[in-house]
């Protein structure tokens, strides 16, 4: 694996992360982000809800949020929500 496209480990969690030359940013998968904090059975359907709230409340952190190609668990590349270390930190306020 490059280090354009390493997984990060934190609290014995992998993160995906994609590193963009042109912009010099590391990206981050949001869905593992917040299954490591909230520690829900499904973070994935906690991002869509938590999405949707923060659409709803016209944070501009949700409507922000990329979506890059992000190897999963069964090894194929699927469009993931993507956040940079500072909308990160918004999030995680």
């Amino acid at each position: 694996m490059k280090q354009e496209n390493a997984i990060k480990i934190f609290e014995d969690k992998k993160v995906r992360t994609l590193w963009n030359v042109e912009k010099e940013k590391w990206y981050f998968s949001i869905v593992d982000v917040v299954g490591i904090l909230t520690v829900s059975q499904n973070p994935r359907k906690y991002w869509s809800v938590l999405k949707t709230r923060l659409k709803a409340e016209g944070s501009q952190l949700a409507t922000n949020c990329s979506q890059l190609k992000m190897q999963s668990a069964d090894g194929k590349f699927y469009l993931t929500d993507v956040a940079d270390t500072e909308q990160l930190f918004r999030l995680i306020k």
